[in-house]
């Protein structure tokens, strides 16, 4: 084993070719192997949990008597972070700042922010996996290492090919459907008998967005609520979701040249493919994208950056007023 490993290693140092040849077999190996986890996590749930009701009584609040007390939370803001994140509950200071602001500037709302869009069991990367201390390692790395993150946002690239897939897609996005659920009634008792309509705003950045359009035709199916999704500088494929959610807004910053990239690869997402669901929302008043302003994609001049814009305004806090302004904060009756 030991000499298959030196030879392995011999020949990759004969050329920067063969390297990268070694490289992306690897990656196709990985993304081969990467359906295995959503497939084990299905096998292990029995069949009352996957959702094939109309209505999905499980993960709701137990009646303790006849008459629900009130709740004054009618609405639950649930924000699915980018591929770069670790865990769901590890987000960064900005992304903090921003749920934090928009809680406080609607105290109907309770955020939830404990969904990691990229596992279908909701266990973040550190948790009980064979890899975990490869992750760890990755998301730890300081100095010259510090590149070693790359692997993480491979990694949970895959899992958001899979939310795409026609093959592997309804599993995946019912496990994260079902782990939205799980963590709304943990921020806050879902409330039997609301006085008002309830509200579910996913907020999804970059990958994020389209595993929360992935997980909305479940949210539709198994709650009687209405659902908001804010793609902020998301990729996704423009197929999953349209058909579900109630609205649909899509914001990208000028200077966001990745977000364009779901507008190249995904033909859903091109405007001469007239039947596509996305296209279909477009026409009907249900798609809106809103442009943010200079923001990039992600750092310190990304949608959640820290450092200022303009007028002694944040990025962050630019992202929170254009959020803050769409017509979804109000109840419909």
């Amino acid at each position: 084993m030991l000499t298959l490993i030196r030879q392995i290693f011999l020949w990759l140092r004969s050329g920067s070719l063969k390297l990268l040849t070694f490289g992306g077999v690897l990656l196709l190996i990985w993304g081969t192997l990467s359906p295995v986890g959503t497939l084990v996590w299905w096998l292990e749930q029995e069949v009352e949990s996957l959702g094939f009701q109309k209505k999905r009584p499980k993960p709701l609040p137990t009646k303790n008597s006849s008459k629900p007390e009130a709740s004054s939370i009618n609405c639950y803001i649930v924000f699915l972070p980018g591929v770069g994140d670790f865990s769901g509950n590890q987000l960064t200071p900005g992304e903090e700042f921003f749920l934090d602001r928009l809680v406080q500037l609607h105290p109907n709302c309770a955020a939830v922010s404990d969904v990691f869009p990229y596992s279908a069991a909701n266990e973040s990367l550190g948790g009980r996996r064979v890899l975990a201390p490869l992750w760890r390692f990755a998301n730890q790395a300081e100095g010259w290492l510090e590149m070693a993150d790359v692997l993480i946002k491979i990694r949970n690239l895959w899992r958001f090919a899979i939310s795409v897939d026609e093959r592997y897609g309804s599993i995946y996005n019912q496990g994260i459907a079902t782990a939205i659920i799980d963590r709304m009634n943990a921020a806050h008792p879902i409330p039997l008998s609301p006085e008002q309509p309830l509200k579910i705003i996913l907020i999804g950045t970059s990958g994020g967005a389209q595993v929360a359009l992935g997980a909305t035709p479940y949210l539709d199916r198994w709650l009687d609520t209405q659902i908001i999704v804010i793609s902020v500088g998301g990729v996704f494929a423009g197929s999953d979701g349209f058909n579900a959610a109630d609205h649909i807004y899509h914001l990208h910053g000028r200077r966001d040249w990745i977000e364009d990239i779901g507008k190249i690869v995904f033909p859903s997402r091109w405007l001469w493919t007239v039947g596509s669901p996305i296209n279909q929302a477009r026409r009907q008043g249900d798609y809106t994208v809103v442009t943010t302003g200079s923001h990039e994609h992600d750092g310190a001049r990304g949608y959640f950056g820290e450092n200022l814009a303009a007028k002694g305004v944040t990025y962050v806090e630019l992202t929170v007023q254009e959020v803050n302004q769409l017509p979804v904060w109000s109840v419909q009756k």
